[in-house]
């Protein structure tokens, strides 16, 4: 038996004291960051504000569109009704990103030798008006130049390589074989592509419908055109003489180029903290979606994104009116990004344009989904790569999710949504998600197809979901210890030279 001197036994029942006023202390503090997570969140808030973005009269919410302005008026009054501060850039609830609609040629004509090819695209737009030499040069790749000239001639080659035969590696390698062509003096680039009809069918539609981008002031590549052909069973190529010449023709008379802004919709809320109240928690999701496109068997052609990212957006949405009733020690900062659909175009531009200091933000917990198949979780994509997971996990766990890593790596989720733009710079940003256990199945029925819309989801798991999320963003934005990337993460490099640590 162990036995203390008086002086021990007193030592020894005030640490005790000590040790259990704080466990009490960080027991209340959490129960009250429940509780407050709890009561800003009602059910009938949630059908309503997915319920407007995800209408049919919204058309789904295409970038570049007039009803993409509407679901960002709605958004911007939203912050503002709960007392969010504007954009002190503006004043106002938005940032301006300038971007470009880029309309399919005019005109598209190529004939090599006798044979006229009808079934092309345009991966890279330039004026032609070209009749003379067409030079076959198999794949086009570095080695196939060695003692070919070029100058002043139409490159033909064969899309890909001989290890990369599918249609997704043969476009991977595009920019290199363009970069080859124009260093060798080419005028102009035709590829050809071994394609099935139903997969050139996607492609067709893909790049002879407008493409939207950032607005740039640069010339594109010295308006070098970059077309791409169909070639079933590679036939066409079969026929061609290695590096051999034929008389063929290219024309080609491009649209213009349309300027427009669409609006990243953005505000803030002050921290309690006079010291942390200089750090910030981002809270983002992208409000775009896909539009109006092919009909479902029912003829639905209105792609409503209540999934894909109504869902997303109302969660920030609630983060939002939760700090201004009740602000963290952190600041937060609200991001709703256009664009995201076209290629993460408004977070892209929001880092190279940031409304504060990229250096004060110190966590991006972003929000996109795809849907859902399992209402027992919630699916944060980077889990483990930041040092705010407990919290996060503890967030679930208090409303009874479990929260669960990206059960889905193969699908480059992590690099697929806006948070990746902030990765990149160095800010710890993964992205909380709907339940799923894989990216196939009920999650894949309803990923980009008109049947997503607000009335087939389950909004008792919704109401789970959000007060997880709030929860987990109070816990983060009141720890004393500010969140970094986990270890050995490939961003933490980036992180270190943001915040010079």
């Amino acid at each position: 038996m162990i036995s203390f001197m008086p002086h021990q036994k007193k030592h020894l029942m005030r640490n005790l004291l000590l040790l259990g006023l704080s466990l009490l202390t960080l027991s209340l503090s959490a129960q009250t960051d429940a509780q407050l997570a709890e009561k800003s969140i009602t059910k009938q808030q949630i059908e309503g504000t997915i319920g407007f973005l995800a209408d049919d009269l919204l058309k789904g919410r295409e970038t570049g569109t007039p009803e993409l302005k509407i679901a960002a008026s709605y958004l911007a009054n939203a912050l503002k009704s709960y007392g969010v501060m504007p954009n002190p850039e503006t004043g106002n609830y938005y940032q301006a990103v300038p971007m470009e609609r880029r309309n399919p040629p005019k005109n598209l004509s190529l004939k090599i030798g006798e044979s006229t090819l009808d079934q092309a695209v345009m991966l890279r737009s330039g004026a032609a008006a070209y009749n003379g030499d067409m030079v076959y040069m198999g794949y086009g790749l570095e080695d196939d130049y060695a003692n070919a000239n070029v100058k002043g001639k139409v490159v033909v080659v064969k899309a890909g390589s001989e290890t990369a035969q599918d249609a997704r590696a043969a476009f991977g390698l595009g920019e290199q074989k363009m970069a080859l062509a124009q260093k060798n003096g080419a005028i102009a680039l035709v590829e050809l592509l071994n394609a099935a009809d139903q997969m050139w069918g996607f492609i067709d539609h893909q790049f002879n419908a407008p493409s939207v981008g950032l607005a740039s002031d640069e010339e594109e590549a010295a308006d070098f055109p970059f077309v791409w052909v169909q070639d079933s069973n590679g036939a066409f190529a079969s026929s061609l003489s290695p590096y051999g010449t034929t008389k063929g023709s290219l024309n080609i008379v491009p649209a213009a180029k349309e300027l427009f802004d669409s609006y990243n919709v953005v505000g803030w809320v002050e921290g309690s903290d006079a010291k942390l109240k200089d750090e910030f928690i981002i809270y983002s999701g992208h409000y775009d979606h896909v539009g109006v496109g092919t009909p479902d068997a029912k003829g639905d052609t209105i792609y409503n994104g209540a999934r894909d990212n109504a869902v997303g957006v109302t969660t920030v949405l609630t983060m939002a009116k939760n700090l201004t009733q009740h602000p963290t020690k952190r600041s937060g900062l609200f991001i709703l990004f256009t664009g995201e659909e076209k290629g993460l175009l408004g977070s892209n531009y929001y880092v190279k344009n940031p409304m504060l200091p990229l250096k004060q933000m110190v966590y991006c917990f972003n929000s996109d989904n795809a849907g859902y198949n399992d209402t027992s979780l919630a699916t944060i994509i980077g889990l483990p790569r930041t040092t705010a997971g407990d919290h996060i996990k503890n967030a679930c766990k208090q409303f009874g999710l479990t929260a669960v890593d990206d059960p889905a790596p193969e699908q480059g989720l992590f690099d697929r949504s806006d948070n990746v733009h902030f990765a990149k710079a160095g800010i710890p940003a993964p992205t909380f998600s709907l339940g799923f256990t894989a990216f196939n199945g009920t999650v894949t029925e309803y990923y980009h197809r008109p049947g997503d819309e607000a009335h087939t989801l389950d909004y008792d798991y919704l109401e789970k979901f959000f007060k997880a999320y709030v929860l987990a963003g109070r816990l983060i934005g009141n720890d004393p210890k500010t969140p970094v990337w986990t270890a050995g993460d490939k961003y933490e490099e980036a992180s270190k030279a943001l915040y010079k640590n």
